[in-house]
């Protein structure tokens, strides 16, 4: 059963546009550390991003690859918009675009370390387990209740999702090829705080 007995976590300072580095890879190494939160109706819900991918200009493996279209023109806004699609017919995946407007690319959100609202992530997962709730980036925007009614929110300007500056140092990032691609599968564009558990994919591309 999860506790729900956990230590308040202080409010985390949110991110500014400013803050953000303007190039993809850059942004998906800034994020490890920093916490996603989302206070929805049901309640608050944080945790700390241990894993992300870039999907880069020109990134044929990348949603933006053929240009701007209504699906993924969330990847075009500025930096720290989110861009939520969906997949297999069962999951939501989160990503944060990450260059200047008009120019299409992201971060894939793969994991993160739960902090607040772990009864209501178990809830919505259905599982009790806190290190299989947020592991991966279809249960991560499951147990955070991240739907398209998201897609293109700014998660810079007060809106409900937000990114927050980190509230503990973190370990040494390291990195991997992506996980469970067909195109430019071969890039080590994969970042994740190196012994965090929360981490997702086979322990031999995290070790």
């Amino acid at each position: 059963m999860v506790d729900q007995a956990l230590p308040v976590i202080a409010v985390p300072r949110r991110l500014r546009r400013e803050d953000l580095p303007a190039e993809t890879v850059a942004l998906a190494r800034f994020l490890i550390g920093r916490i996603l939160v989302h206070d929805s109706r049901e309640g608050r819900t944080s945790g700390r991003i241990v894993e992300t991918e870039a999907y880069v200009v020109g990134d044929a493996s990348g949603h933006a690859f053929r240009g701007e279209t209504r699906r993924n023109r969330s990847l075009f806004l500025d930096r720290g918009h989110a861009y939520v699609y969906f997949i297999y017919g069962c999951w939501f995946c989160l990503n944060v675009s990450s260059e200047y407007a008009g120019i299409g690319a992201g971060v894939l959100l793969r994991a993160v370390e739960p902090l607040e609202g772990l009864p209501l992530m178990a809830r919505r997962r259905g599982i009790t387990r806190p290190r299989d709730l947020t592991r991966g980036p279809g249960r991560l925007a499951t147990a955070f209740g991240i739907d398209d009614r998201l897609d293109g929110l700014d998660l810079c300007a007060g809106h409900e999702l937000w990114l927050g500056e980190a509230e503990r140092p973190r370990n040494r990032i390291a990195s991997s090829v992506r996980i469970g691609l067909t195109k430019e599968a071969d890039r080590v564009l994969r970042f994740y705080e190196r012994s965090n558990p929360f981490v997702s994919g086979p322990a031999s591309l995290s070790p």
